[in-house]
């Protein structure tokens, strides 16, 4: 489990059909064989550990349902180790599960923020309310408006300094995870909603 606070950056050293590398300084100490890792909001296992490097497989479902396929060599990536118990929660319940990918079509500054207009899968919009939360990239934000399948964000400058948005230009994408309690809240509903069946005597 995630909290969807990006703790540093890492950069693609290699990527593959199997996998990726990936440079990470800062948290490479941390890491451990057989442990998770978000990289853009995509929950990996470690499986390798070289010098300032660790490598994750990644399966092809992965790679088609994520904005991993479209990384090369030398991009950003947002990086987060799951969260530890007892520590303080911040951000939002993040999985890490990636349900689908968003286009970023306007970008501006506002004030003393970053607003940022992304497309989303519309299968997702029923997930999605204003001042509701939403996983971009792996970064807990709060959605400031939504009209349809459009969603607007606002970015503090802390968070664009220290993520990989501020490389985004208009037409790249982002991962997608939406709010868990609202798919468990959700299920709830449906399973309430059904008529009972009664066993034949």
């Amino acid at each position: 489990m995630f909290t969807g606070i990006i703790e540093t950056t890492g950069t693609i050293e290699k990527i593959s059909k199997n996998g990726v590398t990936i440079k990470t300084p800062e948290l490479i100490k941390q890491l451990k064989i057989g442990g998770s890792i978000a990289v853009d909001g995509t929950c990996l296992t470690v499986t390798g550990k070289s010098g300032e490097n660790f490598t994750a497989d990644v399966m092809p479902v992965t790679f088609k349902k994520t904005v991993l396929e479209d990384r090369k060599k030398g991009d950003q990536v947002n990086l987060e180790l799951p969260m530890k118990a007892g520590e303080r929660f911040e951000g939002h319940f993040v999985s890490g599960h990636v349900e689908g990918v968003a286009k970023l079509i306007k970008q501006k500054i506002d004030g003393n923020s970053y607003r940022l207009t992304f497309t989303i899968p519309s299968e997702l919009v029923k997930y999605m309310i204003p001042q509701g939360s939403v996983a971009l990239n792996g970064i807990s934000l709060t959605i400031a408006d939504i009209e349809g399948d459009i969603i607007m964000v606002s970015i503090i400058p802390h968070t664009w300094d220290i993520t990989d948005l501020h490389d985004l230009s208009i037409g790249d994408k982002v991962n997608v995870e939406t709010d868990l309690l609202a798919k468990y809240a959700e299920k709830l509903v449906l399973s309430n909603s059904k008529p009972e069946t009664r066993n034949p005597k």
